[in-house]
């Protein structure tokens, strides 16, 4: 089987082969940019590439106009990067079809999970049918839960919202995308349903429902200790 093809682009060299050797460790195959116009070539000589990690301030073409060109012909997943916090940046890169919004300086092992999460939303990657963490297995396949061996009866949304957690581990969760994401955008209801649904989850997971961290403000994180 053929290696998922992943492009990074950054100039600094130092960055790129961190990354690199984050998602060779995963089994990516990761081709690598120092400009946008790099990238540009690559992307057009390699017809299989499956998502772009893309650096904002870069010499001779920057991240904007490189993610401008891209989505002119392609919708592959993209993950952009800056250095920069600022609000502003964000909204600019979602409003140009940046899929995920990273950061300098992160957790390479933060990119790892969001690259992956990623590529099984936009079904690159098979959605795992066991997902495992912390002594909780879910079994997708069966709709089945266990925590250290022995099963738990969860709701429907309870599974959904358990299941999305385990898959998105170490990342921090808004609510807003909690809902997009189990609840479908579809759905108009006060964000505190989730809030209901964490309480119950929790208590049905027993000591292990301390993974489950809340961020103040925001939402929730997945954390095994």
């Amino acid at each position: 089987m053929e290696k998922i093809k992943i492009l990074v682009v950054d100039d600094e060299s130092r960055m790129r082969k961190l990354v690199k050797d984050f998602l060779g460790r995963e089994g990516y195959q990761v081709l690598e940019a120092g400009d946008g116009l790099e990238a540009m070539e690559t992307f057009y000589a390699e017809k299989d590439i499956a998502l772009i990690i893309l650096d904002v301030m870069m010499p001779k073409m920057d991240g904007w106009q490189t993610c401008r060109e891209i989505r002119q012909s392609s919708k592959v997943p993209i993950i952009m990067l800056t250095a920069r916090g600022d609000e502003r940046d964000e909204l600019q890169g979602f409003d140009l079809g940046v899929d995920e919004y990273i950061s300098k300086p992160f957790s390479p092992k933060i990119l790892v999970a969001r690259v992956n999460a990623l590529l099984r939303r936009s079904n690159v990657l098979d959605a795992d049918e066991h997902v495992e963490a912390g002594g909780i297995v879910v079994d997708k396949a069966a709709h089945q839960v266990q925590v250290d061996g022995k099963d738990v009866e969860l709701s429907y949304k309870e599974f959904e919202l358990l299941s999305y957690f385990l898959e998105n581990q170490g990342i921090a969760l808004s609510r807003e995308k909690i809902l997009n994401n189990v609840w479908n955008y579809d759905y108009f209801g006060d964000a505190r349903t989730i809030d209901t649904h964490v309480k119950k989850l929790r208590s049905k997971l027993g000591e292990k429902g301390e993974y489950i961290k809340t961020i103040w403000g925001m939402g929730y994180k997945f954390e095994v200790n």
